[in-house]
């Protein structure tokens, strides 16, 4: 049993964790700069979805979806079901194929997608104007306030016994493991870091080197009512979801690696003409902005998050038993959020094969160079 536990970032997969660690009964505090959900959580879109072609995807998209649904209703956090459409504009052969291939794959991993025709896409969803060449739904869907996501598992989280220390950045400590914050030093049987676009600084200032890069993705809300369900066209390179304001819309990824202490947190121009451009195409939707922002997601070599524990044969350099990473999700954090925390829980708590070996993040020794690939790309 691990019976002292720190966990570094408050946001979904940090509270996530901190909250299951808690109710296991293991002695937990969590660490963060600023507040629960202040960092790139509070900037997620919250589409949610298991329409995954990989085996360990989708089974971690299914578990996620699973535990949204369990937790709706609690405090102010609402899972809203709602389809998710993703297709491919006519003449788009290459996107289309890619969209049937995918399609074809999630279906056999059990996924509920269906393929739809153009015909069939209009009549199903008329909000959805213009052609397709390709197009496919996938039923296990919603969309969620990812604020009152967070701000409810640290609620559980703190009702669970956890002790929140926030405001202050923290330092990981390795042999043995530990955490410097505040002036103070505090050993602990485990330390968790998952500290979104800061976990590569956070470990690289204790001596471990991660291939991570955060990078600026940016989105948008529009005060016009929207009807249809959340959709991904993949030749626009845009998706967009039903939201309280009206819609929320989003991309804008700039694929070049960004401070995670200076970054511009605010939206460019050519984002909102790009997205008011393919929102007018797409589902006749005119957009009025009322709010633009940007957020920080993290890259990795391979495209699959680090999680795990670092220090097994073949890790980094300096890298000591007892301290785990969970980053690197290329979007795709917060959607999966409640079944990593969950797995990651496990695994600290002893529990062997809870966490896949793909994400391993000792498959690399931290020199790697790579270049920065967006996360919702089909093609």
């Amino acid at each position: 049993m691990t019976d002292r536990v720190a966990v570094v970032g408050a946001g979904a997969v940090g509270v996530t964790a901190a909250h299951d660690l808690a109710a296991a009964g293991a002695d937990v505090t969590v660490y963060d700069r600023g507040e629960p959900g202040s960092g790139s959580s509070g900037r997620a879109a919250g589409v949610l979805y298991d329409a995954y072609a990989g085996d360990v995807d989708a089974a971690i998209g299914a578990r996620a979806l699973e535990r949204f649904r369990e937790l709706s209703g609690e405090g102010d956090f609402e899972f809203v079901e709602c389809p998710y459409v993703f297709l491919a504009r006519e003449g788009d052969a290459k996107r289309a194929a890619a969209i049937e291939e995918s399609a074809e794959r999630m279906r056999r991993r059990g996924r509920d997608v269906s393929p739809l025709s153009p015909a069939e896409l209009g009549e199903r969803f008329p909000t959805l104007t213009g052609g397709a060449e390709a197009a496919a739904v996938a039923e296990n869907a919603g969309w969620t306030d990812p604020g009152n996501y967070v701000s409810m598992m640290a609620d559980r989280a703190a009702a669970a016994g956890a002790r929140f220390e926030t405001g202050a950045a923290a330092d990981v400590l390795l042999d043995p493991p530990g955490v410097a914050a505040g002036g103070e030093r505090e050993r602990f049987d485990a330390v968790l870091v998952a500290a979104g676009a800061h976990t590569k600084r956070v470990l690289a200032d204790a001596g471990v080197a991660v291939p991570l890069k955060p990078y600026r993705v940016q989105a948008l809300t529009g005060g016009a009512r929207y009807d249809g369900p959340m959709c991904y066209d993949a030749t626009a390179g845009i998706y967009f979801r039903p939201h309280p304001t009206g819609l929320l819309a989003g991309d804008g990824t700039e694929p070049v690696e960004a401070d995670p202490d200076a970054w511009d947190r605010t939206a460019d121009g050519w984002f909102v003409e790009a997205i008011r451009s393919g929102l007018r195409e797409r589902a006749g939707y005119d957009l009025r902005v009322e709010r633009a922002w940007a957020g920080l997601c993290t890259a990795t070599p391979d495209g699959n998050p680090l999680l795990g524990e670092l220090g097994s044969e073949g890790a980094p350099p300096g890298a000591e038993r007892g301290v785990f990473v969970a980053a690197g999700w290329q979007g795709h954090g917060f959607m999966r959020a409640p079944a990593i925390g969950e797995a990651v829980a496990a695994a600290m708590l002893g529990e062997e094969g809870a966490l896949p070996t793909a994400f391993d993040p000792n498959r690399f020794d931290g020199s790697e160079e790579f270049e920065i690939a967006e996360g919702m790309v089909i093609d």
